[in-house]
Formats: C-alpha cells, sequence, structure tokens
C-alpha cells in the first residue's frame, strides 16, 4: 500500500462490503427496570433490504457501504438486490463522489464483484484498481465493522414496524457518522504516507 500511495499521492484507500438488512429485530442484552422486560418486534416474514453500503413492509433493504480508511467517511447505495449491473452503480457513485483522486478499493470475492458490467467499468477507470481479500476472511474486512456498529445502533432491539422506516434510519446513521478504522495502520501507512502529500 505504501508502495501504491508513493506512486500515486493523492491514492484513496476503500474498503467495501455489502448487507442484508431485515425488519425483524436482532436482539442484544439491555439494561432495563425490574420486572419491566423490553419487547423486541418479531417480523414472521424474510422480507429485507440491501446496503452498497436503496421498500416495503416484509420487503428486504440490501445495504451497500465503501468505506473511505482514511476519513471514516461512508459511501452508501441502497438496493433490492446484488448483481453486476448494481454493483457496477456503485462503483460509479465512488468514482463520481472521488472525481480527481486514484482509488484502491478492498472487497471480498462475491460473484457480483466479477460480471461484464463490473469489468466493463473497471477498462474504463483504469484510476479505480481492486484488490481482494483472502476468500472466507470477513475479519479482514473493515467495513464488516461499520455493518456491526450500525446494526448495534439502529437494528438491534428496534421497534419500527415498517422497513422502509429502519432502512431510512439505518443508511443515515451511515451517512451521519464517521468509523474510525486501524486497517492502515497495520501496513505503515498512517506513518509513513502523511510525508508523501
Amino acid at each position: 500500500m505504501i508502495d501504491l500511495a508513493q506512486a500515486q499521492p493523492g491514492t484513496v484507500f476503500l474498503a467495501e462490503d455489502e448487507a442484508w438488512m431485515y425488519l425483524q429485530a436482532t436482539t442484544m442484552a439491555v439494561w432495563s427496570p425490574e420486572a419491566e422486560t423490553p419487547v423486541a418486534r418479531v417480523d414472521p416474514g424474510h422480507t429485507k433490504v440491501g446496503f452498497y453500503r436503496k421498500d416495503l413492509l416484509n420487503v428486504h433493504v440490501q445495504p451497500g457501504g465503501t468505506l473511505n480508511l482514511c476519513t471514516g467517511e461512508e459511501i452508501v447505495t441502497r438496493t433490492e438486490g446484488f448483481n453486476s449491473q448494481l454493483t457496477a452503480t456503485h462503483l460509479q457513485s465512488i468514482l463520481d463522489s472521488l472525481p480527481d483522486n486514484p482509488i484502491v478499493l478492498f472487497w471480498d470475492r462475491a460473484k457480483w464483484h466479477r460480471g461484464q458490467a463490473v469489468r466493463e467499468l473497471l477498462a474504463a477507470n483504469p484510476r479505480l484498481e481492486i484488490i481482494e481479500f483472502p476468500a472466507g476472511a470477513p475479519d479482514l474486512n473493515p467495513q464488516e465493522q461499520v455493518w456491526k456498529q450500525t446494526r448495534r445502533k439502529v437494528s438491534h432491539n428496534h421497534l419500527d414496524p415498517k422497513l422502509p422506516v429502519l432502512a431510512d434510519r439505518f443508511e443515515d446513521h451511515l451517512r451521519s457518522n464517521t468509523f474510525h478504522s486501524s486497517f492502515l495502520d497495520h501496513y505503515g501507512f498512517n506513518i509513513v504516507c502523511p510525508f508523501l502529500n
């Protein structure tokens, strides 16, 4: 990474991942007054929403998120599914949000990262370089911690009766907070790279 930053000053390092969000609340321990056990809503459906970190009652949301490893900011796309075309759309939003920078994007080996639409977008945008995490190693991806923190804050023990409301709160939390990662520190990046710019 230091070599990349030396060769192309101003390089932005990102980590990307996708996640599903369901209306059904996930539970975690909470404090409550004695004999006043809180009630967490349970939705029997399998409706979900996805995010590359854009919904209806009993529909799913899928988030896709991309963490800027230097600033902790998120680039978020909400979608109804994951495929090569939707991934290319998310990558284009990343390129649009960082129009003047070389970009190194770390992500996993999901099948929708390999389709024709993604290959065409990468060929047309050589300033975007992809580095894949090893197979079966989600713990290496800093974006996983963003999902964990956001779920803890927004979707654990929630009482929202409608998925769009919950998805809006989830997305708002991603966009309005920063999520610091020590990923670059492990490679000496934050010690050396300030002298390169």
